[in-house]
């Protein structure tokens, strides 16, 4: 119901980059995630909370994916059962 939609997932150079289309139920459309094996690179939203998504992305970056997974999953959002946060961790899941 809340899960989020692979749109693109490439490997350049050792680097994995996936494009994610979020659920309905959040501000944020789309998620770009950059990952270097396990550790996250980069993390831009699109839409949303602008300095929200920011911080989440900065916080993220130089961190495992698991660790974020299990940082951000279940983070809920003014009651509508995800957030941008979770929609991330959805996407990393994903990967």
């Amino acid at each position: 119901m809340f899960d989020v939609t692979l749109i693109s997932d490439t490997i350049k150079g050792g680097v994995r980059t996936a494009s994610f289309q979020t659920c309905g139920a959040v501000c944020s459309t789309r998620i770009d995630i950059e990952l270097d094996g396990e550790t996250v690179r980069s993390v831009r939203y699109t839409g949303g909370c602008h300095g929200n998504t920011q911080g989440v992305g900065a916080l993220a970056v130089g961190m495992d994916r698991k660790d974020i997974i299990a940082r951000l999953e279940g983070i809920d959002c003014k009651g509508r059962g995800t957030s941008c946060p979770d929609q991330l961790a959805r996407a990393l899941k994903m990967l």
